[in-house]
């Protein structure tokens, strides 16, 4: 996994009915874009992490995808 500064970090719902969790990666603390991160979700809470299968980064450059 690969990342940087301004790509989303999408960490998966676990179980039925449980939504994604999506937030901007501000810092990369791992060499050539490698994990940790430093995510800033949208209520303001910074988490570091270190992301599982469970979790995929959008480029910030990657145009979005409608969610019908």
């Amino acid at each position: 996994m690969r990342a940087t500064e301004g790509d989303q970090l999408v960490q998966h719902g676990r179980v039925v009915g449980q939504h994604d969790k999506t937030g901007e990666i501000v810092q990369v603390l791992g060499e050539n874009g490698t994990p940790p991160y430093r995510v800033r979700f949208p209520d303001g809470h910074e988490s570091i992490m270190a992301p599982g299968p469970d979790c995929a980064v959008r480029s910030a450059a990657e145009p979005r995808k409608e969610q019908w």
